[in-house]
């Protein structure tokens, strides 16, 4: 048994076949690169200890100092869903994260509050379970975020709205979302039955990772619950503001028995872009394809004369709401991707300098 104070769980070392966590032909070939060592996946993470999945079954992991030294931006440190090659003598021991194997999707977004820094918030999804309660929580205009950066990802999102036992006009939150979630598979689902939950099933299938996201209270634990078959997870009631409780504190895997595999998020207050410029332009394909129509490639859409766009408000194809969002998401990845430029000269910058100072105490 491993006993760790933090986690405050003790894990039973059993042989795993990789394949079930997902380890497809594409991370095998890639791990082969490293025959020294052995391939994993992170499971979940607290505090910079990692708890990790392997062939001789789960333990606690550390990035090597190698890694922590090489590692230019937050998103080259390890987050729950990589896959990594780990060393290890004995499965009692920690093992040592030598390399993070590159990623097939990442959803990142900007870390909450005011730095410049980017957060890996799920790798190695296969799609994004975007997840909204229908009462006071739902909001069109996150829904728009969320999506921006689902498809930037490299995964396919769904959305899920959930707690719809409390909702009387399913239909008005539909159309809402018909009209700015264009080739998004919607799903509609209650805690009190199990339609839902079978509808949910076709997108988990074997050895793929599908991640719940969205904000605090919305469902998600009562949706894994659900899927496990069992309440593995603390799950909370209503506010009085209508919002649900905040209950997952840590991003987490969990292996479905039909060999699927699904991660809980903590909710989001704040779900800042990240350089999500392409994933902007699949969840607003509507205004871009607008926006070639408008006399100037740089239109800004708010004072240029033959601006589509805007000619499009004025007859009421589009919605005012629709391009302030747009124009606003545009703006926060466009100075991501400055910071993200600078911030990575700076590192880079301060590495040299070490290496110097190296150089001449020898």
């Amino acid at each position: 048994m491993i006993s760790v104070g933090c986690m405050r769980k003790d894990y039973t070392m059993t042989k795993v076949n990789m394949s079930d966590y997902g380890l497809s032909d594409r991370f095998m070939a890639l791990a082969k690169e490293h025959e020294e060592l052995t391939a994993a996946r992170i499971i979940s993470q607290e505090k910079g200890l990692y708890r990790i999945v392997s062939s001789i079954g789960e333990q606690f992991a550390e990035v090597s100092g190698k890694l922590r030294y090489n590692a230019a931006s937050p998103s080259d440190f390890p987050a729950v869903g990589d896959f990594v090659m780990i060393d290890s003598i004995s499965p009692d021991d920690h093992a040592v994260i030598h390399t993070v194997l590159p990623r097939k999707s990442v959803f990142l977004r900007k870390a909450a509050g005011t730095g410049n820094e980017e957060q890996v918030v799920a790798a190695n999804i296969d799609t994004v379970f975007i997840c909204m309660s229908l009462n006071n929580d739902f909001n069109i205009r996150r829904l728009e975020r969320y999506l921006s950066v689902a498809w930037d990802s490299g995964a396919s999102p769904v959305i899920v709205l959930t707690k719809s036992d409390l909702c009387d006009d399913i239909d008005r939150y539909l159309y809402e979302i018909e009209a700015v979630a264009f080739g998004t598979d919607v799903i509609v689902t209650s805690a009190i039955g199990e339609d839902g939950l079978e509808k949910l099933l076709p997108y988990i299938t074997a050895g793929k990772t599908v991640a719940l996201m969205g904000s605090s209270g919305v469902g998600k634990s009562t949706l894994i619950n659900g899927l496990l078959g069992e309440n593995r997870l603390d799950t909370n009631g209503l506010r009085n503001d209508d919002k649900g409780r905040h209950t997952t504190t840590r991003r987490e895997l969990f292996l479905l028995k039909n060999g699927g595999i699904v991660m809980d998020t903590p909710g989001m207050r704040e779900l800042g872009l990240w350089d999500a410029e392409d994933g902007l332009s699949k969840s607003f394909s509507d205004i871009e394809e607008l926006a070639s129509m408008c006399r100037f490639h740089d239109c800004s859409h708010t004072s240029e004369p033959h601006c589509a766009v805007r000619a499009a408000i004025e007859r009421g194809e589009l919605p005012a709401d629709r391009l302030r969002s747009y124009l606003k998401l545009k703006a926060e990845t466009s100075f991501s991707e400055d910071a993200q430029s600078y911030l990575a000269e700076k590192k880079q910058k301060f590495k040299n300098i070490a290496k110097e100072n190296k150089k001449a105490k020898r």
